[in-house]
């Protein structure tokens, strides 16, 4: 196995939880636009691979930065010139360590740079269920290792939602719509995990319900 496809198959936590540190101390030293220069330029030379995941890794950087302007999701901060979407919340799995931002809109070039939520579905609190798609290669890697009783967060406009996972499942993407509860948050990623070859008809899904408040 490569050392590309390594960093691929187990760095999600990596960029996931780093990206804010990084854009930090990029900025604090005034180095942002060379490190980024530099490391586009390994990711050239390193393969598809470790170009996937760099790219991946950075986009996070980036859209941290974006999202510390952006007040918790409420304004449409662009991240990058030319971009068609924004950070639109944080999502948190706190017992596996990821952290990532999550993109407006579920398009296949948004779910390129991050998780992305289904415009169909609902934001916490509508009264619907909220469905935020990711690559298993990247950002959703980190589900395979999600259990029954895991804690998740979703930030967003301030405020911070807690979840519970109460199931996961294998679907076929052909499969009658995902069942799921009132303001529940589904979390979807292509399955098998580490799979060799891109492509696949099945998916992962990890149901997590709001948690009640402590003394509710």
């Amino acid at each position: 196995m490569t050392r590309a496809m390594t960093w691929t198959m187990t760095g999600s936590r990596f960029w996931a939880t780093t990206g804010s540190r990084f854009w930090a101390t990029t900025a604090r030293h005034g180095r942002r636009f060379v490190l980024v220069t530099l490391l586009l330029a390994a990711a050239w030379q390193g393969g598809d691979a470790a170009r996937i995941a760099l790219k991946a890794w950075l986009a996070q950087a980036l859209l941290a930065h974006a999202w510390a302007r952006s007040e918790g999701g409420a304004q449409p901060i662009r991240p990058w010139p030319g971009a068609d979407t924004w950070p639109a919340a944080r999502l948190g799995l706190p017992r596996q360590g990821v952290m990532a931002i999550v993109l407006a809109g579920a398009s296949p070039r948004n779910l390129a740079f991050g998780p992305a939520h289904v415009d169909a579905s609902a934001w916490p609190g509508e009264g619907r269920a909220s469905i935020i798609a990711g690559h298993r290669d990247t950002h959703f890697g980190a589900l395979e290792h999600v259990a029954r009783g895991d804690p998740v967060t979703l930030e967003r406009h301030g405020r911070e939602y807690r979840y519970e996972v109460v199931d996961t499942a294998v679907v076929h993407r052909d499969a009658a719509a995902i069942v799921a509860g009132a303001d529940e948050l589904v979390l979807v990623t292509c399955w098998p995990f580490r799979a060799l070859s891109p492509g696949t008809p099945w998916r992962y899904v990890v149901r997590a319900a709001p948690r009640a408040a402590p003394g509710g």
